[in-house]
């Protein structure tokens, strides 16, 4: 099974991701979690440490695939989850998209993909360009994460219409929507009454998650010196489980931009009033 993990940049896609691959290697698959962002920290939770990059291993060997062995690109994380870090072109330079194709290639001269029950892509933020839609190409299921704020959900509104267009010749499926650090989720369920979608979880509000990524440490992992983080775990299990299922999934249809743009602003203009009870709705309520 391969996953492609999507959403706006700095939404926290790769703590995301990270959790979800350790839920998945607890669950007892072998993960492998590709990252495909330039700034190649998407498995640092995972290992600790800023990985070597494929395309820097491939740049050192002169591009001679032959010469590139497993233990070359691919680090072992916590969990026993795998890591693999695609890298990017220098700023401004070159495609990333590119580079992603070539980390699948080298993958599959290495019969890496054989090997593994889930692999799992954190790709960089808003999809921008079809080069950072690639992991879409090979993905089984796409994830979106988001939170409860406008961009986030104009962010995930992009995705979907990339998943859209990729499941016109893919057999790809939007797997649902992952809240992450919020205390609500009444916008998520505007936009997914305009955009019909599932929900996979809805992660509170809780700081662990966010100084989990600063110690470089999965929630699993904290969760071993603090057993009181065992519930934040459970979410992420949740997850995993649903997918292990292997769900339907959707071909979402996104809305035009001007819509959303207009559906979400009104949200916030025009918040629903709590309605009134009258005098025999209150009368009832006292009798009850």
């Amino acid at each position: 099974m391969k996953l492609a993990v999507y959403g706006k940049g700095g939404i926290g896609k790769s703590t995301t991701s990270c959790n979800i691959s350790v839920a998945l290697a607890k669950r007892g698959k072998k993960v492998l979690q590709i990252g495909c962002d330039p700034k190649h920290d998407s498995t640092f939770t995972l290992t600790g440490f800023l990985i070597p990059t494929i395309i820097d291993t491939l740049q050192e060997k002169d591009y001679h695939y032959e010469d590139v062995w497993p233990e070359d690109v691919i680090y072992k994380g916590y969990g026993g989850v795998d890591c693999v870090e695609a890298g990017g072109p220098p700023a401004g330079a070159g495609c990333g998209g590119y580079v992603v194709g070539e980390t699948v290639k080298l993958l599959k001269e290495l019969n890496a993909f054989d090997e593994y029950d889930v692999i799992l892509f954190d790709v960089l933020g808003d999809v921008v360009c079809g080069g950072f839609a690639a992991p879409l190409n090979y993905a089984d299921y796409c994830l979106i994460v988001t939170d409860n704020g406008f961009d986030a959900l104009f962010a995930a509104n992009r995705i979907a219409a990339s998943v859209r267009e990729k499941a016109r010749t893919h057999p790809l499926r939007l797997a649902g929507l992952i809240g992450n650090r919020t205390s609500k989720r009444d916008l998520i369920e505007k936009y997914i009454e305009a955009v019909p979608m599932p929900v996979l979880e809805v992660l509170p509000l809780i700081e662990d998650i966010r100084v989990s990524r600063v110690k470089g440490k999965t929630l699993f992992e904290m969760a071993e010196q603090d057993p009181s983080l065992d519930y934040v775990c459970d979410y992420y299990l949740n997850i995993a489980d649903q997918i292990l299922a292997r769900p339907e999934g959707v071909v979402p249809n996104d809305t035009p931009d001007r819509e959303l743009f207009a559906l979400l602003s009104d949200f916030y203009l025009n918040p629903g009033k709590p309605q009134v009870p009258n005098s025999e709705e209150e009368l009832d309520l006292m009798i009850v």
